[in-house]
């Protein structure tokens, strides 16, 4: 694999960009290359949509939507919501496994917190950004599921979009590309918007006070009580025994029945959203030895299990800062 960094002379963040690639590499011996642009002339010949960025193989796997090359200074979203002059070691991790270059070191900690790559959009985090409108319409999403159970006709959002001076289709393919939801390929209409699932998953969220939902994954059926700061039952099963899971959520406590239950995490390698890359592979199970049965029976999914208390931090860190203001 061919990996080019391009910045701009002098550029602060160029040196922390390479760093970071090679940590991403763990030892995987791939050249990294660090080239100098000088004008908008050659970022539209090398691709560089703002400086730094990375390629792999020539591709940009950070690239947003409609990015236009140049030589400005560009920044990356990292998980907490915070930005940074380069991508994290997760994302880039997470890029690099998606070419099947790394995939061997990246299964051995795709599931840290500081790693959840399946959750995260790569290292980017899950709230949208303050730009273009997503956020408005990211949020009035969530707060529709939240209040009804069921995802929002897209004209309801009209009016949160036209704030930003665009259509509600505009925003929501925007979300969609960069992982924020999923839509209907055919009607346009929200399928999910994580940690909320428009149609049956096998996770079912009861909020106190409020509907009963579907959630993606295991991870995301912990997230709603974190985001919404509100009580909840979480409904589950295990895969291999199809044993109930079932944990309650009062205040800052969770009650897990039963008391050894855990959270398998998994990610297909070569990526994609996390709906089709890993949502089914995010479950509950009654104990790490069903856990485990389960990972043996998907030797093609990297993971592993995590704990209670490693799986509620990742919830509520993952989905706790979506909805503020």
């Amino acid at each position: 694999m061919k990996i080019t960094v391009l910045t701009v002379p002098e550029c602060p963040n160029a040196s922390l960009a390479v760093e970071r690639v090679i940590a991403a590499l763990a030892g995987q011996g791939a050249e990294v290359d660090l080239v100098e642009l000088h004008d908008q002339a050659q970022a539209a010949e090398y691709r560089m949509n703002g400086s730094p960025t990375i390629l792999l193989d020539g591709v940009d796997p950070f690239a947003p939507a409609g990015a236009v090359p140049s030589v400005s200074c560009r920044l990356y979203r990292d998980a907490d919501g915070s930005v940074s002059g380069a991508p994290s070691v997760a994302a880039l991790r997470e890029a690099l496994t998606g070419t099947g270059r790394v995939a061997a070191a990246a299964a051995g900690d795709c599931c840290e917190t500081d790693a959840l790559d399946v959750v995260g959009r790569a290292g980017r985090g899950r709230r949208a950004p303050a730009e273009r409108g997503l956020r408005a319409v990211h949020q009035a999403v969530l707060w529709h599921f939240a209040a009804t159970g069921t995802a929002p006709e897209p004209d309801a959002l009209e009016p949160a979009a036209a704030q930003a001076g665009r259509t509600v289709r505009e925003v929501l393919a925007e979300l969609a590309a960069e992982d924020f939801l999923t839509l209907d390929g055919e009607t346009g209409r929200i399928r999910a918007a994580y940690p909320f699932s428009a149609v049956p998953t096998r996770h079912r969220v009861r909020i106190d006070g409020g509907p009963e939902v579907w959630s993606m994954c295991a991870i995301d059926a912990l997230g709603i009580p974190a985001m919404l700061r509100a009580d909840a039952v979480i409904s589950s099963t295990d895969p291999v025994t199809g044993d109930p899971v079932t944990i309650a959520t009062r205040r800052t406590a969770a009650t897990w029945e039963p008391e050894n239950a855990v959270v398998f995490v998994g990610q297909r390698p070569g990526g994609g959203p996390a709906a089709t890359a890993c949502c089914d592979a995010l479950n509950f199970f009654t104990s790490t030895a069903s856990a485990q049965t389960w990972a043996n029976d998907h030797p093609d999914i990297p993971g592993r299990v995590l704990d209670r208390t490693q799986s509620e931090k990742i919830a509520r860190e993952t989905f706790g800062p979506l909805l503020a203001p």
